[in-house]
């Protein structure tokens, strides 16, 4: 994945994947369900991004006289054309520090160059630039989707981008070859606020942490299923963890981390027999904080024999290392949900054949969870910025548990399947749990609330 220029959701009934189980639930009865299939999973589609599933629908204006808002804490799904620039409104206050994220989404397939992407900019009312980044597809020449991160930091020196008032985001598709497509891009925008510091701490990015990199975690693999997406990602914690990925194909995970840890993730790529090709930059692990700016990443070749990628070492998780210049280390100012994105390119087809190929993580944490800062207001969305409870018991759980609600309600379904239904009231008793794990984790803020 190419880098780098420049330094959730309304509730619904039900939870994602609910609709399958009640399909099976009333396979199980005999009946039938004309019922509407959960978001396509990674596996089912190569190359599909799963957008989050509360994303509310924004068209971007061509000026900003017309720009739609934005609302920290909300997510939204547009549009990108070939050509041309757009724009959205952001009302911030005077205080708090804002993010917007913009994953721009290739058709699978797509013939892309190197140098294609998506730029994204945040100025203020008198056209004063906050922050500028660009994402691009990178040397492996694959469509697959692509993140760029922009900030008004409200503590910043100087006199720009500072105030309470309006500012606009603006967006345009960056386009360097002459072969590239021309189709659309989705694009899903995701705002954050972070609110001030009750007391303002250091202002210096620590300087001594461990930079040695430790030997990774061994082990037999446990399986995991990565998601096609920032919202499907799978929870991760320390292990080591076996998935299958295909040519285009984009897997997401999830990894909380509080503060004060530190983390060390490598992707291995397995051996294949049968007659060697080479396939440069085949495979591409990078890492995203929680308000989805890049931290590090790295990309490897390959030409059948075991290859792997590894994240350089990082940080531990602490509010002041955003005063530090290089990614790797400013990435690591949040505690939260940072996520492991892994992608394999489309030419790996034409050399190896369609796959699956095996996909093995090594995730590694260190250290010891410190007290964060004391925030002197809530985030958008609320507890973007902490680990729960619930979200530690998940990262902690080893052999065969399941690492998240929906996993649960896997597990339960497979009971009901061998032990049979006694009857309706079972039914509606699964329902209703189904249901009161969709709404929450449907819902804004619902991880925080666990």
């Amino acid at each position: 994945m190419g880098r780098r220029t420049a330094w959730w959701r309304a509730g619904a009934w039900c939870g994602r994947g609910t609709a399958v189980r009640v399909v099976a639930v009333a396979a199980l009865l005999g009946t039938t369900a004309g019922l509407a299939g959960a978001p396509a999973r990674a596996a089912d589609a190569p190359g599909a991004y799963a957008f989050d599933e509360y994303a509310r629908s924004v068209t971007g204006a061509t000026s900003t006289a017309d720009a739609e808002p934005l609302e920290p804490g909300t997510t939204y799904r547009s549009s990108l054309p070939t050509t041309g620039r757009l724009h959205y409104r952001l009302e911030l206050d005077v205080t708090s520090n804002a993010y917007v994220s913009v994953t721009a989404v290739p058709p699978p397939g797509a013939t892309v160059s190197a140098g294609d992407g998506v730029k994204v900019s945040l100025q203020d009312a008198d056209s004063h630039s906050c922050s500028v980044d660009t994402a691009g597809i990178g040397v492996g020449r694959s469509a697959h989707p692509v993140t760029a991160l922009v900030e008004r930091n409200a503590s910043r020196s100087g006199t720009v981008c500072k105030g309470a008032g309006t500012y606009y985001v603006l967006v345009e598709r960056v386009r360097r070859g002459v072969t590239s497509s021309v189709d659309e891009w989705d694009m899903e925008i995701a705002p954050v606020s972070e609110p001030k510091l009750e007391q303002v701490g250091d202002t210096s990015a620590p300087e001594d942490w461990d930079s040695a990199s430790p030997t990774p975690p061994t082990g037999e693999p446990e399986s995991r299923e990565g998601g096609a997406g920032f919202d499907t990602a799978t929870s991760l914690g320390q292990g080591v963890w076996r998935d299958d990925i295909r040519p285009g194909q984009t897997l997401f995970y999830e990894v909380p981390l509080d503060w004060g840890l530190q983390l060390y993730a490598t992707a291995e790529l397995g051996s294949v027999s049968g007659d060697a090709g080479f396939v440069p930059s085949a495979l591409n692990l990078s890492l995203y904080n929680p308000v989805r700016g890049q931290v590090d990443d790295d990309g490897v070749g390959y030409d059948g024999s075991q290859r792997s990628a590894a994240l350089r070492p990082l940080p531990p998780v602490a509010y002041a290392n955003r005063y530090a210049a290089p990614d790797h280390v400013s990435g690591m100012r949040f505690a939260g949900s940072y996520y492991l994105v892994v992608h394999l390119v489309t030419q790996m087809a034409e050399d190896f054949g369609d796959g699956p190929f095996d996909l093995t993580l090594r995730v590694r944490t260190a250290n010891t969870v410190e007290a964060g800062p004391a925030y002197a207001g809530q985030s958008e969305p609320r507890g973007i910025f902490q680990v729960t409870a619930a979200q530690d018991r998940e990262s902690a759980q080893a052999g065969g548990a399941s690492t998240d609600a929906s996993a649960g309600g896997d597990a339960l379904m497979r009971v009901l399947a061998v032990g049979g239904i006694g009857g309706g009231t079972v039914v509606l008793v699964v329902l209703g749990v189904w249901t009161g794990l969709g709404r929450r984790r449907g819902r804004p803020g619902a991880r925080a609330a666990l």
